[in-house]
């Protein structure tokens, strides 16, 4: 697991020994993955990567810091997983039915493969820690890209305010980014998984005189 986030959400921390940094976050994640994140502590881990608790404080101010990076990662995953998917889609219609489909796809993959580890998610998004309102701002403007897009093509309309417009598509996806609620609309997801992509393309689409 890549730990470049960590030098982002951390970088003031402790020396930048790179090799321990990627210890301690392998450990955490071992852990995390095993007892979940709330049982776990940084005593835990000091113990299980034979450092003491004090040594594992030079490089994280604390067992969020950690969650930070192992959560970070996670999040730039489903992120990878969305802009894979959308390479090579060149109309914002397509783009925005890709997004849907992919980013739902990706948070539920995340959700059914490592229930602990998603308990990490679940703490981030209910205490809104700085890796979750990052990856919520940077989902938002690749939403905002794609509505621009199709406003100068001509694909969707451009009448209303497109920060209004926006906030309103993301507003939906919200839902399914979010941890907490993600597990009671996933049924939706599998029994009509169209139909949300659809019915917002449709009402984005230029009004006909």
């Amino acid at each position: 697991m890549s730990t470049s986030i960590s030098a982002a959400l951390d970088a003031e921390r402790g020396p930048a020994e790179h090799d321990v940094r990627t210890q301690i976050i392998q450990a955490a994640t071992a852990h995390f993955s095993h007892y979940g994140y709330d049982k776990t502590t940084v005593s835990d881990l000091a113990k299980a990567i034979g450092f003491s608790k004090a040594y594992i404080y030079k490089f994280f101010a604390s067992k969020q810091a950690i969650g930070e990076v192992i959560c970070a990662n996670c999040l730039a995953q489903i992120e990878s997983d969305v802009h894979a998917a959308l390479e090579g889609v060149e109309a914002a219609p397509d783009r925005l039915r890709v997004l849907f489909t992919a980013i739902v796809d990706a948070s539920l993959r995340l959700f059914l493969q490592d229930r602990r580890l998603y308990e990490i998610a679940v703490a981030a998004a209910t205490d809104q820690w700085p890796s979750t309102r990052a990856y919520q701002g940077r989902i938002r403007q690749l939403v905002e890209e794609i509505l621009k897009d199709g406003r100068a093509s001509g694909a969707f309309e451009n009448q209303t305010a497109l920060d209004q417009t926006s906030r309103a598509v993301y507003q939906i996806l919200v839902p399914y980014l979010n941890p907490v609620t993600l597990p009671h609309v996933s049924v939706m997801h599998e029994e009509s998984p169209n139909a949300l992509q659809e019915l917002v393309l449709r009402s984005l689409s230029p009004q006909r005189v």
